[in-house]
């Protein structure tokens, strides 16, 4: 335990180093970045090594591992956070335990929220998932409402008891114009963010970047970033 307490230091102490490079080159400062570790697939003994590290933000995307993990660490201050695609039939589970579900996506998984929220006496805030691969009015293929669903979404989070709306997260995508551009991805979403801003002066998070790109979510002025293989190490194959 006390080489994986060795390693997991070193590793954040590297990506507050880019992190905190990022933040001096864009005339910044550090404390308008969270990190957001993303622990998927490892054990709750590396949650409770992160917290010990000075990690208060923890995100999964599996309801399956994230439910135990959490009760696992229910002693712990942490804020957690549901990035994944969120299935109808989990939101009761996933409103037990995360503060923040990053991923919503669709009025129908609004209607799910609230309800489970309302039925835990819990308020969640809502980051609306952009798929900035999306054609008109579809899901890109990690999730994600099409950039003219926006709106709509945002209304229906305003409406929802026991729902609050923080803001846009996105994935870079592998498809479309912004492939392999996280930059030019990025400064999309802030535009995104801009205009919701306008009216919801509130829901100003702007979660983007992860492992390999942080340094361009950070430029383009991302809020929020969620690191897991540069912290955790390279994954093991899910079975």
């Amino acid at each position: 335990m006390t080489d994986r307490r060795t390693e997991l230091a070193e590793n954040l102490a590297r990506v507050e180093e880019r992190i905190s490079a990022a933040c001096a080159a864009a005339g910044r400062e550090r404390d308008e970045v969270t990190l957001i570790v993303v622990t998927k697939t490892y054990p709750a003994s590396d949650v409770r090594l992160l917290h010990e590290l000075g990690v208060r933000h923890v995100a999964e995307n599996r309801d399956q591992d994230a439910a135990p993990k959490a009760a696992a660490c229910a002693d712990l201050d942490l804020t957690w956070h549901f990035v994944g695609q969120l299935q109808t039939n989990k939101v009761r589970s996933v409103a037990g335990y995360a503060q923040v579900v990053q991923s919503v996506d669709r009025p129908r998984l609004v209607t799910a929220l609230s309800s489970a929220a309302e039925r835990t006496g819990r308020e969640l805030d809502c980051l609306i998932q952009v798929a900035l691969d999306a054609e008109s009015g579809e899901r890109g293929e990690r999730g994600g409402v099409a950039p003219e669903g926006i709106e709509e979404l945002a209304d229906a989070i305003d409406a929802a008891p026991g729902l609050r709306l923080g803001g846009l997260m996105t994935v870079a995508p592998l498809t479309g114009p912004y492939a392999g551009r996280q930059r030019a991805a990025f400064d999309r979403l802030m535009e995104f963010s801009s205009r919701l801003r306008a009216t919801r002066p509130a829901a100003n998070m702007v979660s983007a970047g992860m492992s390999a790109d942080l340094e361009d979510a950070v430029a383009a002025g991302a809020t929020h970033v969620r690191i897991g293989t540069a912290v955790l190490g390279v994954r093991p194959r899910l079975g």
